[in-house]
């Protein structure tokens, strides 16, 4: 126990940024880009059948499962971030106590969901723009990833949250690496060798069902580990939760939630809206919003690393750390994504053509790429000010920052971009909006400084 503080205290503490953010990011980088991959891997495979209907049923699904993330950013988000600051304070018995309950709402919360996604599967379906022609499709998609399969999805995202608020983003990456690894492996086996023509999409959903519970299994072993030499627990042992704690978990992980739920229902409203303009436009913009990920997942990576180190040196009252700690991460994002712009706009052809051979789809989906590619750096300058917040336990600014994205600028965008330009104003929305936003995140990141008396910072 001891010797596993002493490396916390270092990595924390004494650490070189680039080194400490290093340790931290690398693996949560990793294991978003597995994650993508085997994301990525269901429309790839699903795309080999040229089939644009199994194809829109995969994006339909998507928000679908992404709540599922939204409900574990409650309790993952909200319990990790206070965990770190509770450390850097000192407060190790209080931060066990808040493992412990976090993993206990997180398995209530997915139960809950799973249930209600089971009763209203159809009109659900119906409302996020399934045509006759995908809704069989999106149906069996959803019941094995969501109904069956968010369970585990859910409880991965919040265990993996509370290892890493401990500095072992290591193990918690690996965990969500294993599951995507697995997925990758399974799905043409079950879409190809073990179900019959035309059950492609049941297939690559039941392997994505089975790679996610084989990452459950490796996360309980690995955290069950953990509580006989960390500060995590599974069980409170009679102890309650203080009020304040219960109170800074919601406080920031509600924000957190709410910030992806927004996001999510951006997801929603691009859907619909060009489910309007014909499936295959619907499928091209589904390759696209998943093809775009790869540097954004990248910039998620890089913020998930910067968080406890954040939080701790926050709460230890070493701002000066904090500061070069965000500094050095946001800088790193921002020329990634610069990066993607270039790349994304060359390639854009190559790129939709490796996930289909349909023409108009390619055609499609090449001018949507180009258009949206635009938007990568600023969407890092977007996730990086909110994960700031959150690391800071400023939930009430966390939660004005993803409502001032999403439903001032973003989904407003959409309907009048859409009725302007037709789909090429629903593309073009996403650069639109988060310029803006980045404006008035800095305008909340300045005034946060003057509250905190901290000296300007960029």
């Amino acid at each position: 126990m001891k010797t596993q503080k002493k490396n916390e205290k270092y990595l924390f503490e004494e650490a070189s940024v680039p080194r400490a953010l290093a340790v931290m990011a690398l693996p949560a980088i990793v294991s978003q880009l597995i994650t993508l991959i085997y994301n990525l891997a269901d429309t790839w495979f699903i795309g080999r059948t040229n089939n644009p209907y199994m194809v829109a049923s995969c994006s339909l699904v998507l928000p679908m499962y992404m709540l599922t993330v939204v409900i574990s950013n409650v309790f993952g988000v909200g319990g990790g971030t206070l965990i770190a600051r509770l450390i850097g304070r000192g407060e190790d018995a209080e931060a066990s106590k808040v493992s412990a309950v976090c993993v206990r709402m997180s398995l209530i919360g997915s139960a809950v969901y799973s249930v209600l996604c089971f009763a209203a599967m159809t009109p659900v379906l119906r409302l996020l723009g399934a045509s006759d022609a995908v809704l069989g499709y999106a149906k069996q998609y959803m019941f094995f990833v969501v109904v069956i399969g968010g369970i585990p999805v859910l409880l991965n995202n919040t265990l993996s949250s509370m290892l890493r608020s401990i500095g072992l983003s290591s193990e918690a990456s690996f965990g969500l690496s294993m599951g995507g690894v697995l997925n990758i492996a399974l799905d043409p086996l079950f879409m190809f060798v073990i179900l019959p023509d035309g059950q492609q999409v049941m297939g690559a959903a039941i392997a994505t069902m089975l790679s996610n519970m084989a990452a459950l299994v490796y996360f309980v072993i690995i955290y069950r580990k953990e509580c006989t030499r960390t500060i995590l627990r599974f069980r409170l042992r009679g102890q309650k939760l203080s009020s304040g704690s219960l109170h800074a978990i919601f406080s920031v992980g509600l924000p957190a939630a709410t910030s992806l739920l927004l996001f999510d229902a951006c997801m929603t409203v691009i859907n619909r809206l060009s489910a309007g303009h014909g499936d295959i436009e619907l499928a091209a913009i589904g390759i696209v919003l998943k093809t775009e990920r790869l540097p954004l997942n990248i910039g998620i990576g890089i913020c998930l690393g910067m968080v406890p180190l954040l939080a701790y040196s926050y709460s230890s009252g070493n701002i000066r750390r904090m500061d070069t700690v965000f500094r050095f991460g946001r800088g790193v994002g921002l020329l990634i994504g610069i990066v993607s712009v270039i790349l994304y706009y060359v390639f854009a052809p190559q790129i939709m053509h490796a996930f289909i051979a349909d023409a108009d789809t390619v055609r499609f989906g090449t001018q949507f790429l180009r258009a949206r590619c635009f938007a990568t750096p600023l969407m890092f300058g977007c996730f990086s000010m909110v994960h700031f917040t959150q690391a800071i336990g400023r939930g009430k600014e966390s939660f004005w920052l993803a409502v001032i994205r999403q439903l001032v600028f973003n989904i407003p965008m959409l309907f009048l971009l859409n009725r302007l330009y037709g789909m090429m104003g629903i593309v073009w929305t996403q650069a639109i909006a988060d310029f803006c936003t980045v404006i008035v995140s800095y305008i909340i990141y300045a005034r946060i400084r003057r509250q905190e008396g901290w000296p300007p910072g960029i």
